[in-house]
């Protein structure tokens, strides 16, 4: 099998916990090997060029930097957003991270009982941001080459008029696959015949270690039916909390006005600090860091996979920190998540990440565990799964 090459795709998994252990903090068992959380490790986040960029940021604007701002966010990084998608500025808001992003255009778009198209399986933080604002939920299921457009059709066809169509179209979370040139064009084609919005919720698109690009549906749209959200946390680090929506003026507008109205600015100082890391440069050389050390990392991961748990089926991503794998008919993912944390290394189970299904997966995330580490972690998972069959 080629590098890369699918064995076939994602199975249906089930969305049931918040995950509260995972999100408390660090597990004092410092042996503890963590492929749960899609965060970068310390050693690919440039600390020194972040010192540098946060001094460079009060030194240039002190008024700006410390004051509230404004709800549309720090105007100078404003500006080279806009910039970078070819748009104008009041096409761009930013956020405290692109979870208030969404959550923003959530309240701005979903209200009770509307119909909102989401991925199956899909990050979990979306199901429970869709699901607390009591949305119909439609889930697509996922192939190699991401959302299965033709069911999608269908279920237009059968009188579903969604809202909203919630889209990861790069390195998806938890799958780790990618939408294809030729599925954007289709989605966005639906889009507008049926008149929804495509929310194109794209945090990992910088962050392609192999293959080819594809243009954003955002770059595509003609017609004003995409939202696109983007983030810092991939690229430069989580901590900053910055992410941004880029969409239609009318409805940046509306959401800034929500914006102000909850907490009247975001944070000043994290998006200053930012825009100067970008425009020294360090921000290109931060992108190629964590690119060259993910993709040593998914690749030791997938050969570990294969080495250790050779009945796993997987995809091997291009891009991104999430790999998704299927244990098999008959095993328990909740059973191996349990037997994993006796093991000392702590997985996501499948079920967590859709409504119904998906018992035999998992989602491991690579981004925090170096390469020198992740053939251990590997071992203690494989041991975790036979444990499982007998609990």
């Amino acid at each position: 099998m080629p590098p890369g090459e699918a064995r076939r795709g994602p199975r249906i998994c089930r969305s049931t916990s918040a995950l509260r252990a995972i999100y408390a903090g660090v597990m004092p068992n410092t042996d503890v090997i963590s492929f749960s959380r899609g965060a970068p490790s310390l050693d690919i986040v440039d600390t020194e060029g972040l010192k540098a960029a946060a001094v460079a940021a009060l030194e240039a604007d002190p008024a700006g930097v410390t004051g509230y701002g404004t709800s549309v966010g720090y105007g100078p990084l404003r500006e080279r957003i806009a910039a970078k998608h070819g748009v104008k500025a009041e096409n761009v808001l930013v956020t405290n991270g692109s979870m208030q992003a969404d959550a923003f255009l959530f309240d701005e778009l979903v209200k009770p009982d509307s119909p909102v198209i989401v991925e199956r399986p899909t990050y979990d933080r979306t199901l429970l941001g869709l699901r607390n604002r009591r949305g119909e939920l439609h889930p697509v299921r996922l192939q190699a080459d991401g959302l299965d457009v033709d069911e999608l059709e269908g279920i237009l066809k059968g009188g579903v008029r969604p809202t909203l169509a919630h889209i990861i179209p790069n390195f998806q979370n938890p799958a780790g696959v990618t939408l294809s040139g030729e599925k954007r064009t289709r989605l966005l084609q639906l889009a507008n015949e049926y008149e929804f919005t495509i929310f194109e919720d794209d945090p990992y698109y910088d962050i392609r270690f192999r293959g080819e690009q594809f243009p954003t549906m955002l770059e595509q749209d003609e017609t004003g039916r995409v939202v696109y959200a983007c983030s810092f946390s991939k690229t430069v680090c989580p901590g900053l909390r910055t992410g941004y929506l880029v969409g239609p003026a009318d409805i940046i507008a509306k959401i800034a006005a929500a914006a102000t109205n909850t907490y009247i600015a975001p944070n000043m100082f994290a998006q200053a600090t930012i825009h100067q890391f970008a425009a020294s440069g360090a921000l290109d050389r931060s992108i190629a860091t964590v690119k060259a050390a993910l993709e040593e990392r998914v690749d030791q991961l997938s050969a570990s996979l294969r080495a250790h748990l050779p009945n796993a089926e997987f995809i091997v991503p291009d891009g991104g920190y999430f790999l998704w794998v299927d244990l098999g008919e008959g095993v328990d993912c909740a059973k191996v998540a349990a037997a994993a944390n006796d093991e000392g290394v702590q997985v996501v189970k499948g079920t967590d990440f859709v409504l119904e299904g998906g018992e035999s997966c998992l989602r491991l995330a690579y981004s925090a565990v170096k390469a020198d580490r992740i053939d251990e972690g590997v071992r203690r998972l494989a041991k975790a799964v036979e444990a499982s069959k007998g609990r």
